[in-house]
């Protein structure tokens, strides 16, 4: 494996801050990773060079339409899209769902089906449980099996009729870090006539994407999440996405992707996106990949993978070693290709809460609560109101800090239940 972290962690400015001489620890990377040097700088270079709306045919605004060209072209490379029209680049993941499930409903009618699931973030239910809310469709919930933490095969095929219409599914879980098998969920949807909309923001700064391969007609995820700005970014199969007429201006362009971006874009912000896909391709190239980008950001996973794996097996087994906490989401050291390095936990008899205030006390970033994952905890039984202690590995994490969490674990936890008895 040629995964240098040295050279890694050098790239992102804010792994050398410290608080009052203390140092950081990023776990709170499932919200949001931090961002290598060259992001900052494409949109400060945008901000101060190129800062023009577009359609004019000044030097500025000629060039703000190449930086907003190359996002959308970036961004197929790494999604593995079969063109740039396919990419549609917005304000975050949710907004640019809300806005698709408002197109997608021009073309249901009362009595239509969709499938939604227990699995997935918030933002992937909500806006199909409003539309069904207002165009009276019927909404069929999809659990996950709790003994795989993935969603199965079987059961979904078990729910779908000729009146289904769309399955909105997650690649990766942003609670349980289950990896879903999307492609042949995807299949058995498409078979049945039903239109498949992936979640993938909590996948992609994890796994390499490959939209054409895995069948499905949408798929969306979240820059911010793979070391980028704060941007969402959806893929839309071309022939899909071209027959439909989405809610815009009269007077805006009927062009692919530009109808369905609606308002000035975020210039600048994608100028740092097209940083994010490149700081990957650069990453597979000091690997030893020299052909094209879409290679290059494949050997950035391949070797990211071997080196994020150890570490979340690292800090599975750690906590295993706590009596009384429960992880939710796989453990087996052989299954753990299918999941993404984020780990929720709780504590017999201790309030999430309680434990990260301590840990962030100590400089130890990371979450608790349900985390948007409305349907999981309620599924497993725990108090949404309290949820889970998240921690979320991202590649420029070391082993070092994975051992110095669980030694701020196993001690905060003992010293809250020695302020119980």
């Amino acid at each position: 494996m040629d995964f240098r972290i040295d050279a890694v962690r050098a790239k992102f400015p804010a792994l050398s801050l410290t608080d009052k001489g203390r140092r950081r620890i990023y776990l709170d990377n499932p919200a949001g990773t931090q961002v290598p040097q060259a992001v900052a700088d494409a949109v400060s270079r945008c901000l101060l060079t190129t800062n023009a709306n577009l359609g004019g045919f000044f030097e500025t605004t000629i060039a703000a339409q190449d930086i907003v060209d190359e996002a959308h072209l970036a961004m197929a490379d790494f999604l593995g899209a079969a063109s740039p029209q396919e990419v549609i680049i917005g304000a975050n993941m949710t907004t640019l769902t809300y806005h698709m499930s408002r197109t997608l409903g021009r073309t249901m009618k009362p009595g239509d089906e969709i499938i939604l699931t227990r699995m997935d973030h918030e933002g992937n239910v909500s806006p199909w449980l409003q539309l069904a809310e207002d165009l009276s469709l019927v909404v069929h919930w999809l659990p996950f099996d709790p003994q795989s933490w993935q969603l199965e095969e079987a059961a979904l095929t078990r729910m779908l009729s000729e009146r289904t219409r769309l399955v909105a599914l997650n690649y990766a879980s942003n609670l349980t870090g289950s990896i879903n098998r999307v492609k042949a969920l995807t299949g058995i949807a498409r078979q049945a006539g039903a239109l498949v909309y992936v979640d993938a923001v909590q996948f992609a700064p994890h796994g390499l994407i490959d939209v054409q391969n895995l069948g499905c007609d949408f798929l969306i995820c979240s820059a911010y999440k793979f070391f980028g700005p704060h941007m969402g970014i959806l893929w839309g199969r071309l022939d899909v996405v071209d027959a439909l007429q989405p809610y815009k201006c009269r007077c805006s362009s009927n062009a692919l992707p530009e109808r369905f971006e609606l308002g000035t874009p975020q210039i600048e912000l994608m100028a740092g996106l097209s940083a994010a896909v490149d700081y990957f391709a650069e990453l597979g190239a000091a690997a030893g990949e020299q052909a094209s980008r879409r290679r290059k950001i494949a050997k950035a996973f391949e070797v990211s993978i071997a080196y994020e794996n150890p570490l979340a097996q690292r800090l599975i087994d750690g906590l295993s070693d706590i009596a009384g906490l429960t992880i939710h989401g796989i453990t087996d050291p052989k299954r753990i290709n299918e999941r993404v390095p984020t780990v929720s936990f709780t504590v017999e008899g201790i309030v999430p809460e309680t434990i990260v205030r301590q840990m962030n006390a100590e400089n130890i970033f990371l979450w608790s609560g349900h985390n948007y994952a409305w349907e999981i905890v309620h599924q497993l039984g725990i108090p949404a109101e309290q949820g889970v202690v998240r921690i979320g590995i991202a590649h420029y994490n070391t082993s070092a800090e994975i051992d110095e969490t669980l030694e701020s674990v196993h001690r905060v936890v003992a010293m809250l239940r020695q302020e119980r008895s």
